[in-house]
């Protein structure tokens, strides 16, 4: 039997009957589905999964650890939503799905459970004392502590996945983004657009360079820029790891500090963070309060490559004589259906040649914190896309997510490719630099 605690978790968080019963389960989805791909398991697909979601729903299944691990064991990579002819709403369905898990008894341990909380809800949630951690990790990657740490750690064969794990943090910004750019960022020449800059939580403390090189493009082509100091972290994590309270919170906050502002569009150069940036309006779309300030915002939001490819190409592009290939990140191609807009950006590029990566929307396996918490699957998926980079022959891969950054970069050493990992932004931004005459 379940719990009257579980029948109201399930009735509050868990899509209705309509949603749950547009999946046709025609099977299109199985062969885009990594998980799938590696089990062959019905309950391991999309569709599975949404029979899994369903039964628990209706009350025909009890919420199990069965249930739980295949929820997590799902990337939210979306690749089924692109291959789905119904336009069945996957992501949204094993995000509900993961906030009963995080509510409820089943799943990983209370322990566990708290642990996640207290880095999401009181670190990544809190700039400032997110920055504080990132400070300590800076001072601990750049002193000999971490070098014997891992030689310690290495010395015994059940911690080599520690090793691993820990050559997945992100390499910390000796400065943070938002104590290097101002609030306000003018044009060289007149501008043509006002732009709102999101500088993200994890992009500011790890990736501080890549949001610098964004605001120096944008300066670049016409652009105005105000970048809010009491921004916050837009939710993206806390959403597709079961802490949706949390995530809504966040996003009025967002919704607050950017209505103070006028501007043309808000420029986002992490994939994850303008996917749910642009699902605010769905978010509070039944809040009076909330709804249209939600709509205006979210309708406003675009990735990087999605605003330059829509404007006219800088005169300051220069030519670069590098071999390039382009790796779609997840919530750039299946949840924002952005796929040719960074490859215009490129092609804008003068001596650049660009060369296809085989399976390119397919997931690397970093997939927010997966590498991390489902770090031996993620492996898994991580050697099938180095298989297919080392194929190109390229120089550079090119990609418009933090997350993949940090999984093709850490893969590419692993396997010893020869080639490094750059966002597009950087890569636009080493063209402006490379003036030969």
């Amino acid at each position: 039997m379940i719990s009257a605690k579980d029948k109201s978790l399930l009735k509050k968080y868990l899509p209705n009957d309509d949603i749950l019963a547009q999946c046709m389960h025609c099977g299109m989805c199985l062969a885009t589905c990594p998980t799938y791909e590696m089990t062959k398991m019905e309950r391991s697909s999309p569709r599975g999964r949404i029979k899994l979601i369903k039964s628990v729903a209706e009350g025909k299944l009890e919420l199990s650890n069965l249930f739980a691990e295949e929820m997590d064991f799902c990337l939210d990579c979306q690749a089924c939503e692109t291959a789905c002819p119904a336009g069945v709403q996957y992501g949204k369905m094993v995000e509900s799905a993961r906030v009963v898990i995080d509510h409820s008894h089943v799943g990983s341990s209370k322990f566990n459970k708290l642990i996640k909380r207290f880095l999401l809800n009181s670190v990544v949630a809190r700039h400032s004392r997110l920055k504080a951690l990132a400070k300590f990790l800076y001072f601990y990657q750049n002193s000999g502590i971490r070098y014997a740490a891992i030689k310690i750690l290495s010395l015994f064969p059940f911690a080599k996945n520690l090793v691993e794990i820990e050559s997945l943090t992100p390499t910390i910004s000796k400065l943070f983004s938002s104590e290097v750019i101002p609030e306000k960022t003018s044009s060289e020449k007149n501008a043509k657009y006002k732009i709102a800059f999101s500088t993200g939580c994890i992009m500011d403390v790890a990736f501080a360079d890549i949001n610098i090189d964004t605001i120096e493009v944008l300066k670049k082509n016409d652009c105005e820029i105000i970048t809010p100091k009491d921004q916050v972290c837009c939710g993206s994590l806390h959403a597709h790891n079961g802490q949706y309270e949390k995530a809504k919170e966040l996003a009025k906050k967002n919704l607050d500090v950017f209505s103070r502002y006028e501007y043309d569009f808000l420029v986002s150069n992490s994939a994850g963070c303008g996917a749910f940036m642009k699902e605010y309006k769905h978010l509070f779309k039944d809040d009076f309060e909330y709804s249209k300030k939600a709509e205006i915002f979210s309708n406003r939001v675009k990735d990087v490559s999605e605003f330059l490819a829509n404007t006219e190409p800088s005169r300051e592009l220069h030519p670069l004589e590098e071999k390039v290939t382009y790796h779609d990140a997840c919530h750039l191609c299946h949840s924002q259906k952005i796929t040719e807009e960074p490859r215009m950006v490129l092609r804008q590029i003068p001596g650049l040649k660009i060369v296809e990566l085989e399976e390119s929307t397919w997931c690397c396996g970093s997939a927010g914190i997966y590498n991390v918490t489902q770090h031996s699957n993620a492996e898994k998926i991580l050697e099938r896309k180095m298989k297919n980079l080392e194929k190109t022959g390229a120089d550079i891969v090119v990609a418009g997510n933090p997350g993949c950054l940090g999984q093709l970069k850490y893969g590419i050493k692993k396997y010893g490719l020869k080639m490094e990992a750059m966002h597009t932004i950087s890569l636009v931004k080493k063209s402006m630099d490379t003036n030969i005459q």
